[in-house]
């Protein structure tokens, strides 16, 4: 796994374009949301900043770099002799998504603290790193599972922009509207428990036990795409 993990570094490393993606752009939107937060919380909340921060970076860095990733190894038949190999398919897929994964976490790890330090800590740091990593699992398998759809990474960028903007349209609707009213709808949708749960753990304020209960769709749609990944991944070209 980790000989694959360290080749993959340095072929992300040496892909300008990629590099782009997944480190200027979301880093670059981050900045935006820090610099106004003053702005974006009145118009919501900190914690509605936070949880979109976690959001941009998760589709944008995390979730559509994977996906140009896997669809880029598999064109050029990479994919198809690394499986020739003794290595298992968990082996070769954790390998080639460690390095964006542990990238994308030190990213948004070190922009919150940033946010943190600049705005205001949040009031239960563990639950804010719980739905953080629900969140980046979830974007993680919908990834695996959006490559099996996309034939090369050109085809990646209409790929990934449906789920992308989706998550970052919800945490927006939730973290600006709150969960007053339509609060199943929001609750159920991709990332709309998770921005409700950070909103609350950022702001303080909801019972514990309330939150928690949060957790449960995130998760719920953490098995989704786990599934969808294990239908739809292909490892080969589509003739």
């Amino acid at each position: 796994m980790f000989p694959i993990a360290r080749g993959e570094l340095i072929q992300l490393l040496r892909n300008r374009a990629v590099l782009i993606n997944s480190l200027i752009v979301p880093v670059a939107v981050s900045i935006f949301f820090i610099s106004y937060r003053d702005t974006f919380s009145r118009i919501g909340s900190l914690g509605y900043v936070a949880a979109v921060l976690i959001f941009t970076i998760a589709a944008f860095g995390l979730y559509a770099t994977t996906v140009t990733t896997l669809a880029a190894r598999r064109q050029n038949l990479f994919l198809k002799r690394l499986r020739s190999t003794a290595a298992s398919d968990a082996t070769i897929l954790t390998g080639l998504v460690l390095p964006i994964s542990v990238i994308a976490t030190v990213q948004v790890t070190v922009i919150l603290v940033v946010f943190a330090g600049v705005g205001r800590t949040p009031a239960n740091p563990a639950l804010v790193a719980a739905a953080l990593a629900a969140t980046l699992v979830m974007m993680l398998a919908f990834a695996i599972a959006t490559a099996g759809v996309t034939n090369s990474p050109e085809h990646a960028q209409v790929t990934t922009l449906p789920l992308s903007l989706a998550v970052v349209a919800v945490a927006s609707w939730v973290g600006i509207t709150g969960t007053e009213s339509l609060a199943l709808l929001k609750r159920i949708l991709p990332g709309g428990s998770a921005t409700e749960l950070v909103v609350n753990a950022w702001n303080g304020g909801v019972p514990l036990a309330d939150s928690i209960l949060l957790l449960a769709p995130t998760l719920g749609w953490v098995v989704v795409a786990i599934v969808l990944a294990a239908r739809m991944f292909r490892w080969e070209p589509r003739r």
